[in-house]
């Protein structure tokens, strides 16, 4: 929450993508509650009539737009819905990715390794060149990509399900953050990453409890000895996005509980 009396992000227009549940949905009412006028994007229409609902009732401002952020047309068309809304953006939040049920590296079809590698980088690179023009011009811009401890290899995803295509499109996250934080100092703009480790999801649940008796299950593996919440990320995203990290950029923040 705000920090003295006026809210961190008040007058402020921020983006999130893939806020309809989980670490986005997380993200995005946290930046309503701490008083950023928010454009909430994804594919799952119900499920950002629910974030909206949330934010609205605890009084805060948000509009949506049911798109998929890996096509231009769809960024193009939230962003000017966005600055129609609440005028120039300010906060971006590539938080759109995940994974498929790829298998390892020998049974891998190239087709789930394209569509893990636009899900994830493709998304970002489009609502990333989409809102930096309006920043460059405005000399303000805080970009939050969502990378993961998978981008540093994770044992148990490693060795029971696979998944390279993930995380070799979340170091690309960071490396993307690293590069664009050069490109852009001079506009006064920042680009961070953040990194969950295993954080308790709605969808990821289940999966995590059906590996608590595996020898290298997260629970095993992640010095706190707990999942993370999707609170507990959104917090590291804020504090991103907020001018308390103004001397911050090109750096990627680990959520992960030691891992």
């Amino acid at each position: 929450m705000s920090h003295g009396s006026k809210p961190r992000f008040d007058g402020r227009t921020a983006i999130v993508t893939g806020a309809a549940a989980g670490i986005g949905q997380s993200i995005a009412i946290g930046l309503a509650a701490d008083g950023a006028c928010v454009m909430l994007a994804d594919i799952d229409a119900a499920g950002l009539e629910n974030t909206i609902e949330q934010i609205r009732s605890a009084g805060g401002k948000a509009i949506h737009a049911v798109a998929d952020v890996t096509e231009e047309q769809a960024v193009a068309d939230m962003l000017r819905r966005t600055n129609e809304a609440f005028g120039s953006v300010d906060i971006l939040v590539n938080n759109v990715g995940g994974s498929t049920r790829g298998g390892h590296i020998w049974e891998m079809s190239l087709e789930t390794w394209q569509a893990v590698v636009k899900r994830n980088l493709q998304s970002g690179f489009l609502c990333t060149r989409a809102v930096v023009p309006g920043m460059m011009k405005q000399k303000y811009g805080r970009i939050v990509g969502l990378s993961s401890g998978a981008s540093q290899g994770t044992p148990w995803r490693a060795l029971y399900k696979g998944g390279a295509d993930y995380a070799t499109s979340k170091a690309g996250v960071e490396g993307f953050a690293r590069h664009l934080s050069l490109e852009l100092a001079d506009y006064n703009i920042t680009v961070n990453a953040v990194a969950p480790g295993p954080i308790e999801t709605e969808r990821l649940r289940d999966s995590f409890k059906q590996m608590e008796s595996l020898e290298f299950s997260p629970l095993r593996m992640t010095p706190l000895h707990r999942l993370g919440r999707p609170d507990e990320v959104a917090s590291a995203v804020l504090f991103l996005a907020s001018d308390e990290a103004a001397y911050i950029t090109g750096q990627t923040i680990r959520v992960t509980g030691g891992r």
